[in-house]
């Protein structure tokens, strides 16, 4: 299992732990994921994702999953979640007609 966001893209950085004395070591800074369960208004039904805290304070902020994916770029999203943003728009499409 992949240490990435599934909506942000959020991943694994690496950088330095420097010393007083100015040694260098390599070190990875990991996302702080978190396993939950999102409710799709749109679908109704519950989606299980491994997303990082600061997305999962988007998700709320934007009002809901539904509203997350519809604003979201198709590029940093996992397949996943690819699949569930096009499952909405189709169900949002046929609910607008």
């Amino acid at each position: 299992m992949s240490r990435t966001c599934e909506l942000t893209g959020k991943s694994v950085m690496y950088g330095n732990n420097v010393s007083h004395a100015n040694n260098r070591n390599r070190r990875r800074f990991l996302p702080n994921l978190v396993n939950v369960t999102l409710m799709s208004e749109t679908l109704n039904q519950r989606v299980r994702l491994r997303i990082s805290a600061a997305a999962l304070r988007s998700v709320e902020h934007r009002g809901g999953l539904d509203a997350f994916l519809a604003k979201a770029k198709e590029g940093e999203l996992s397949q996943k979640a690819r699949l569930l943003k096009r499952q909405i728009a189709k169900k949002s499409a046929e609910a607008a007609a």
